[in-house]
């Protein structure tokens, strides 16, 4: 059983067992239990949220065009320090994935899949990503699996760390709820090259494809998720904890899912077509999706920023 979820077992008002008897029962260090995030500088976690926000905005920018945009929005910095809190973040330029996709050196990396293949239906491809969530005092990791076709999250975790833990259990209770797709699309980050993460793919015989190297929009419907969720409900809140965030996220994401209807969808929501798909096998409704878009549509939605299409 992994630590979170053995953090999750403990009850501050059990009725027989201190917190300190069940962190003992459950060998979980008690610091790690009472962990509060890592507080950065005041300064620091300000300038990381805006570098966050920049980022999610125009993904191309390094350390040279961040530090211009923050000067010429008023938040005075020099570029040593944008680069020492970007490398902190994870930050890389031109379609680089944040640290959340670093590989792992040993780890076997499959050819992506996806290229010029038609998605007409649900459970046929699914997607993964983590992203940055900063907090008021420090920032978490969010990991969620998604449904290409419906644009469905099927699940989702939070963590305190980059361990690849969390992936799995998400992993785990997508296939647990909805079988397993055909093939499951992710970045070549560590957490998803990693034995636990594979075995459990393997398991159900999924097909495994992963993005090249650099290419944002190999998994780009994730993308829009995380621009979404962070324009609509992270940086109009201020997180103050993991379990503030955990809730927070939980409830946009079901609005996501439950009422927020999308026009490449023909106006539905992605609840309503994955569960039509289920039903049938197929969407009537729905265009089937080209995962090779032509480069001008490449173009329009790596540099319109303007909407936020999920």
């Amino acid at each position: 059983m992994s630590q979170a979820k053995r953090l999750s077992m403990i009850e501050k008002s059990h009725p027989h067992l201190s917190v300190v008897n069940q962190c003992q029962l459950l060998k979980v260090p008690r610091s790690t239990h009472y962990y509060k995030p890592k507080g950065e500088r005041d300064r620091d976690l300000e300038l990381m949220k805006l570098i966050d926000i920049i980022f999610t905005k125009w993904p191309f920018y390094g350390s040279r065009r961040m530090t211009a945009e923050l000067n010429g929005d008023g938040h005075p910095v020099n570029r040593k320090r944008v680069q020492r809190l970007m490398k902190l973040m994870g930050i890389q330029a031109i379609y680089q994935k944040p640290n959340t996709s670093r590989k792992h050196p040993d780890h076997v990396i499959y050819p992506y899949l996806l290229r010029n293949l038609t998605i007409d239906k649900v459970n046929q491809v699914w997607c993964t990503d983590i992203t940055y969530v900063p907090l008021s005092k420090g920032f978490v990791y969010l990991v969620a699996i998604m449904d290409w076709f419906s644009r469905r999250v099927l699940s989702w975790r939070v963590s305190i760390t980059m361990e690849a833990d969390f992936c799995v259990e998400a992993l785990n209770e997508a296939i647990n709820r909805f079988g397993p797709p055909e093939i499951f699309n992710s970045d070549q980050g560590a957490q998803f090259t990693s034995g636990a993460f594979i075995d459990a793919l393997k398991a159900h015989h999924v097909k495994i494809s992963m993005d090249g190297k650099g290419r944002y929009l190999d998994n780009i419907f994730i993308e829009r998720l995380w621009r979404s969720l962070k324009y609509e409900d992270v940086y109009m809140r201020a997180y103050t904890s993991v379990a503030d965030a955990r809730m927070r996220i939980g409830m946009w994401l079901t609005f996501y899912n439950d009422q927020r209807k999308h026009q490449a969808l023909d106006y539905k929501t992605p609840r309503q077509i994955f569960e039509a798909g289920r039903a049938c096998g197929y969407v009537h409704n729905a265009s089937a999706l080209h995962t090779s878009p032509q480069p001008q549509q490449q173009e329009r939605d790596s540099i319109d920023q303007g909407k936020m299409v999920a």
